[in-house]
């Protein structure tokens, strides 16, 4: 009992610290959301209160806090009923018990992007409703690469003459080497090389690990090929490359939409489209992907299930929340609604081409040694073929599966 009680009075002192409020179950709905998806919520919560006679309560939370605060919020009883988040939580929430998977969503997978619902997914189950995807592609100031290149070997033609390294100028920079594995995903896969294999029932198997894999290897060597041909600095990470984009200096990049709004600001034309072909080979970046996940330990679960499917899962919605944030709706009447714009639709087309980020838990495991050997490549201490076969064994040993 002392016990018991000692557990409770900890939880309730960091829920204070973390500013979570608690709530009236069944009074009230509570939903986490960070800033900018909350000035969409704030035209929803009226509608709900005026046609259910619930009151709805819109707590802002620090985007990448939600996930902790809510592995600790959900089983004191005092966490959201609905809460934004990331698809790459969802192995670890899971594992928690403190998110509930969306029966609905079964009979809805037609209307949703279907790379968004597998990432949300964790065998048969759905996790959250979609509201947006993202991937990473290339976006080039049109002033210095009018034409969108059709293959990456005509694009570092382009980029070769564009490039005065005394000058500060380059035709491409990735910062792949700052380490970024995020970033230098695309090259890896190009050739076949991947984190996790499947299992039969489409799961992912965390002991077969693809770092060392040929096609990963091959990935890696062309990514070193680039700093030893000149085209890229080692070091460059997101912010010189971005800021040197943002700058004029620089002909293209490979990144997300979050990058999107700065390029705007600074006055660059640019263009976004995917990533060409690598050796005939088809670059396919992480896909990532945003929803609204359900409180397992709610006691309002079926009024938070009609708040997702009534107005959240809607083309209005979902548009709106494009328009703050610059992702691709899941949602496929709301994607075909703002296709007509042609920053959307190139992300959108790369997304297509990738894969969901991995959302297990042991994907935790995976990111350090991969930048280590991102770093011991790109300073030349080893070669592709050693780092990366040493990672993947570091990564089978971490997780236990040697």
């Amino acid at each position: 009992m002392l016990k018991r009680l000692v557990v409770v009075m900890f939880m309730l002192t960091f829920l204070a610290v973390q500013g979570v409020q608690p709530h009236a179950q069944n009074n009230t709905l509570l939903i986490w959301a960070d800033t900018n998806r909350i000035q969409v919520l704030e035209g929803l919560t009226e509608q709900f209160t005026a046609k259910f006679g619930v009151d709805v309560v819109l707590q802002e939370k620090d985007f990448g806090a939600i996930r902790d605060d809510m592995i600790v919020a959900n089983p004191a009883g005092e966490g959201p009923d609905i809460a934004i988040g990331a698809h790459d939580w969802t192995g670890q929430l899971v594992a928690n018990g403190v998110i509930e998977p969306l029966a609905f969503l079964q009979n809805d997978r037609s209307l949703y992007d279907p790379v968004a619902l597998e990432a949300w997914s964790i065998g048969a189950d759905i996790y959250a409703l979609p509201y947006a995807t993202e991937a990473i592609a290339l976006i080039r100031n049109t002033d210095l690469i009018p034409d969108e290149p059709a293959t990456f070997e005509d694009l570092l033609t382009v980029a070769k003459d564009l490039t005065d390294k005394e000058a500060g100028t380059f035709g491409i920079l990735i910062n792949a080497f700052a380490p970024d594995p995020f970033h230098s995903f695309p090259f890896i896969s190009t050739f076949g090389g991947y984190i996790f294999g499947k299992n039969e029932d489409g799961s992912l198997n965390a002991c077969d690990i693809g770092l060392g894999s040929e096609g990963a290897i091959e990935g890696a060597t062309f990514l070193r090929s680039l700093i030893d041909d000149g085209f890229v600095p080692a070091a460059t990470g997101y912010g010189d490359m971005t800021g040197q984009f943002n700058a004029g200096k620089v002909g293209a990049i490979i990144t997300g939409p979050w990058a999107i709004a700065d390029a705007r600001n600074a006055g660059i034309n640019f263009a976004v489209s995917k990533i060409p072909t690598i050796k005939g080979n088809t670059p396919g970046p992480f896909v990532g992907s945003q929803g609204f996940m359900i409180n397992s330990f709610s006691n309002n679960k079926e009024l938070a299930v009609t708040f997702l499917q009534e107005f959240l899962g809607i083309t209005s919605t979902q548009v709106a929340l494009f328009n703050v944030g610059d992702r691709a709706p899941a949602l496929l009447s709301a994607l075909a609604e703002v296709s007509d714009d042609p920053t959307l639709a190139a992300f959108a087309a790369s997304a297509a081409d990738g894969s969901p980020m991995p959302n297990i838990p042991e994907m935790s495991s995976v990111w350090g040694a991969w930048g280590d050997a991102l770093s011991l490549v790109s300073s030349g201490e080893s070669d592709p073929a050693t780092a990366f076969t040493d990672a993947a064994a570091r990564i089978r040993d971490t997780l236990g599966c040697n």
